[in-house]
């Protein structure tokens, strides 16, 4: 049966005001002289349309993430690394989101495992006063966004559930701007607040909770410089699972008497897809002289990318899982999907003729482009550091079943975050806070809790 076609709704106003509008102008240059639309700016920037009609929570996710210009440290398409509705899947499959939509809780959690710093509320815990003073504090900077989820029914609107960022504030009139992600529906509109708090004081069908409000700000640093957990297939599943629950059981279940054999129990009944549960980028780079392409932020990036590595091979655990990985003659130290990516970005920087070498660690490879001298590719990490940063991501409370107390304690001390430097203990707490939101998810819990992980 065929479907009529539509070309946009009418927007409804009253109650709202159409953002193009000679009154949606006015509106905006009294809230632009009274500095309430300092957020507005970099939020338009990075305007997007959802690109199916249930992923309003992920294109007004991808939209903030990207107007805070926070590092998702994969690839999106190509070299590009960029926040895109289909990188966000983590707490939910996307067939899922785009046959059901996605709640608040799931998006939520999206939020806080890409890095960002998250404040989320929901309106039974919360109040319009409450409401009002966070819409001021994103319009009056750029460094923090807010997204909205509503019920289009009390604006008048069709449709039901939705989330779309809010872009800016009025404070005289007491407006809030709608920057809709569903632009195919309706343009950008200013509404008042008290009729969105309305809105978002309604019940999500799905989940029996209230809808709500979160802010979202730019963490100090860029979150998994080196390591961030791969959404792309089912192997987060299995292994969080395995990571989370089997390894405690495991550990506490046989008989441990050295690291060594605290390392085999773990190793043998890893999941055979476990290297793609950490998804790293194979970064190029070429020696600086020779380099005019990296800004500065890249160069910078890579080499406290760099010195993460470093770190985590200067680690006591990380010796003993290199020395244990060589007794059993593991030897992917290169997973084919880091190789590829490697082949992919160089070729991307230029046509080369490459010779290779390969140490223990880290995979280099010398290319010499035309008429130019050999320059250095770095890939990292290997399997081993991986691993490495694994082990250290679980909670100590994992080891607390070895029976034998003095191996208890030196294991402790292999994983203790006081012995790591401060940029390593970031990146394992990331990694932590990472597989206890996928944790989370699994348990469907991701509405019930709010909050990032302690």
């Amino acid at each position: 049966m065929s479907i009529a076609s539509l070309y946009r709704r009418l927007l409804p106003s009253p109650p709202a005001i159409d953002f193009a509008s000679l009154e949606g102008k006015k509106i905006f240059n009294e809230a632009l002289q009274k500095g309430t639309m300092e957020g507005f700016f970099r939020l338009i920037s990075y305007f997007q349309t959802q690109s199916e009609p249930a992923f309003c929570g992920l294109a007004s996710l991808s939209m903030v993430l990207n107007s805070l210009s926070i590092d998702p440290g994969r690839k999106w398409k190509g070299p590009w690394r960029w926040f895109d509705e289909s990188m966000l899947e983590c707490c939910e499959p996307l067939d899922i989101v785009k046959d059901k939509g996605i709640t608040f809780g799931k998006v939520v959690c999206l939020a806080h495992s890409s890095g960002a710093k998250v404040e989320a509320f929901r309106t039974n815990q919360s109040t319009i006063d409450d409401f009002r003073k966070y819409v001021v504090k994103c319009s009056t900077s750029d460094n923090c966004h807010m997204i909205s989820t509503y019920h289009r029914e009390v604006l008048k609107q069709t449709g039901t559930g939705h989330f779309s960022p809010i872009g800016g504030y009025n404070a005289k009139r007491d407006m809030a701007l709608i920057l809709d992600v569903a632009r195919f529906k309706y343009p950008p509109h200013w509404v008042p607040l008290k009729l969105l708090w309305n809105a978002m004081d309604s019940i999500d069908q799905s989940t029996g909770r209230h809808r709500g409000f979160m802010l979202i700000s730019r963490p100090h640093r860029e979150p998994g410089l080196l390591y961030t957990l791969s959404c792309k297939d089912e192997s987060w599943i299995s292994i969080a699972k395995y990571l989370k629950e089997d390894v405690p059981l495991l550990v506490s279940s046989q008989h441990v008497d050295t690291i060594e054999r605290i390392l085999h129990v773990v190793f043998k009944s890893l999941p055979s897809n476990f290297n793609q549960f950490i998804r790293w980028i194979a970064e190029i780079r070429r020696t600086e002289d020779v380099n005019q392409n990296l800004s500065p932020e890249e160069k910078s990036r890579l080499n406290l990318k760099q010195e993460l590595l470093k770190q985590v091979q200067e680690t006591e655990l990380f010796k003993h899982v290199d020395k244990f990985l060589s007794s059993v003659g593991y030897e992917d130290n290169q997973p084919d999907f880091a190789a590829k990516a490697l082949s992919q970005e160089a070729e991307l920087l230029t046509e080369i003729e490459s010779e290779e070498t390969c140490c223990r660690e880290t995979c280099v490879k010398c290319i010499k482009g035309v008429g130019e001298e050999t320059t250095t590719v770095v890939a990292y990490p290997s399997g081993n550091d991986v691993f490495t940063a694994l082990l250290l991501a679980l909670p100590p409370e994992t080891w607390s079943g070895i029976k034998d107390q003095s191996l208890l304690q030196e294991m402790n001390q292999l994983i203790s975050m006081d012995s790591l430097p401060t940029l390593l203990q970031q990146e394992v707490l990331h990694l932590r806070r990472q597989l206890e939101l996928l944790k989370r998810c699994q348990e469907n819990k991701e509405d019930e809790v709010l909050s990032a992980p302690a």
